[in-house]
């Protein structure tokens, strides 16, 4: 078959759109540069504005649809990054004065939505937990309390007040025990545990503006504490973050493990990779030794097996991990030598293994802007 030309190959890459610039990669000037490096192959380098760019995947996934449609059966991409004086021509052609948009998360390297289905199996205390003891063996981490109803992480990072606002309109997270930063709705309260009773839409708002508006600067993690279920949020965090991963948290006991699988299931239907288990309340043992399974056995690597994903860890009972969760003083930082903490710094280490080194993808969404954040509050429900 007669391989298409350069020119072809070129126009067959005008179909690829930049949704954000709402203009072809061609016209842009995004198309470093297109090779044909033996029969039957393509190889076609992309520039994108930030390393971290957004929409990354869209970009590779069009590119190779469009020049396959040619008759080329091997198609392979690669991407660097438009320089400064590439950007601002680009800007220029587009008529923007204040330059090209770059993505809240450009700089977040993994984003870990932590879900259980379920409440009551610790998900928030394991989140606090595993981001301090990711941020104590040299990790940049952070965490994002995405359960607006029950938002428990200030409490559990010890860290209370009203963020600040920078002079480029973004919200400046607030550091929490170990230095871990946080975001959650009571920093936006007028009082402290004062009940939400926001339907879907405010949702959806106040979780977009949590992920677009907030200055997260360079992260290595930004665990999303989820709320229980696979409602609203959880179908929000999917559609904002392609590329995130799922770790779901379970106890031993069948029920728990039914339900968090269904957790698994929503990650999954949106083409959320799941990156492991992790099994909470694994066991209870007392000063003399003995071990008592008071949620029963197994749970925790039941649903890995079923997932074909590790389990991170298994957390054993302690009452110590309860009491310094409630005292905003995170177990893995006040006895990191106790049973839960070391499991939970074992389940960070496998996180890590887990993960790839990369930049996390943003997909910013369609319809009306946001908002605009004025003073220091997010706008409230009415």
């Amino acid at each position: 078959m007669r391989m298409p030309s350069r020119e072809q190959i070129q126009d067959a890459l005008r179909k690829v759109i930049d949704p954000e610039l709402r203009k072809d990669i061609v016209s842009l000037g995004m198309v470093r540069s297109i090779e044909q490096p033996e029969e039957g192959r393509v190889d076609v380098i992309v520039s994108l504005t930030t390393p971290g760019c957004p929409i990354r995947a869209h970009f590779e996934k069009a590119v190779v649809e469009s020049v396959q449609a040619l008759g080329v059966p091997t198609v392979t991409v690669a991407f660097d990054v438009l320089s400064d004086q590439e950007k601002a021509g680009v800007a220029q052609r587009l008529g923007r004065q204040d330059g090209l948009p770059e993505g809240a998360l450009a700089a977040v390297k993994n984003v870990i939505c932590i879900g259980s289905g379920k409440g009551g199996v610790g998900k928030s205390t394991i989140t606090a937990n595993l981001a301090a003891a990711l941020q104590s063996d040299g990790m940049r981490a952070a965490a994002l309390d995405a359960d607006v109803w029950g938002y428990s992480i200030p409490r559990m990072l010890g860290v209370h007040g009203r963020p600040m606002v920078s002079p480029q309109r973004k919200i400046l997270p607030l550091d929490g025990a170990g230095g871990v930063k946080a975001i959650s709705i009571e920093f936006f309260l007028n009082e402290q545990d004062q009940a939400i009773t926001w339907r879907g839409p405010m949702l959806h708002k106040a979780i977009r503006q949590f992920l677009e508006d907030v200055d997260w600067g360079e992260l290595d993690y930004l665990l999303i504490d989820l709320p229980p279920g696979t409602g609203d949020v959880s179908m929000t965090l999917a559609q904002l973050l392609p590329q995130a991963q799922f770790v779901i948290v379970t106890t031993p006991q069948q029920a728990a493990q039914k339900v968090a699988k269904r957790a698994a299931d929503t990650a999954q239907r949106f083409d959320l990779e799941i990156a492991g288990v992790i099994e909470n309340m694994s066991g209870f043992t007392t000063p003399d030794g003995e071990r008592f399974t008071i949620f029963g056995e197994g749970g925790g690597q039941l649903l890995a097996d079923e997932l074909d994903v590790p389990l991170l860890g298994k957390i054993p009972l302690q009452e110590e991990l309860r009491v310094s969760a409630d005292e905003g003083r995170p177990l893995v930082l006040e006895d990191p030598d106790a049973p839960a903490a070391q499991a939970i710094y074992h389940a960070a280490r496998g996180l890590i293994a887990a993960t790839p080194q990369q930049l996390a993808v943003f997909q910013p969404p369609s319809g009306p802007p946001m908002p605009e954040v004025t003073g220091t509050a997010l706008p409230m429900a009415p």
